[in-house]
């Protein structure tokens, strides 16, 4: 998939940010504590946005995919035809492909948490990195 947005860090940015409240010079004891906290959440900051950038790449393996579900094929296919052929065994199997199918279906979606039907906005990143451009 393709995605709309670069999440990966600026690190020239972050570092400028980082000197300039290093630079600072607190007057009192309230500043230095402001002084602690800027440097603080900086570094918080970084480590979120490293993070982000970690997980923009998927990390579900195709194959292994490929490989899941096969073997989960071969396993329903292997039920119902030892299973006998009533309601109750047929409808068990359709729940039962139902939920790994839908297993299958979150852990996909769950990899790449701003894409997809289920996903995670990024606005309050944006605001965030808004903020601190000014």
């Amino acid at each position: 998939m393709q995605r709309s947005a670069s999440y990966t860090p600026n690190i020239q940015i972050g570092n400028i940010a980082y000197g300039a409240i290093q630079h600072l010079a607190p007057n009192d004891d309230t500043q230095r504590s402001l002084k602690a906290q800027a440097a603080s959440v900086l570094t918080d900051l970084g480590e979120v946005r490293s993070l982000l950038a970690a997980q923009s790449v998927p990390s579900i393996s195709i194959p292994m995919l490929i490989i899941l579900v096969f073997w989960l094929a071969i396993i329903f296919v292997g039920f119902s035809v030892l299973a006998p052929p009533n309601a109750t065994a047929i409808l068990a199997l359709m729940f039962s492909a139902l939920a790994v199918s839908g297993a299958i279906f979150l852990i996909m979606e769950l990899d790449q948490p701003f894409d997809g039907l289920i996903r995670i906005s990024s606005q309050p990143m944006l605001n965030a990195l808004h903020q601190l451009a000014k």
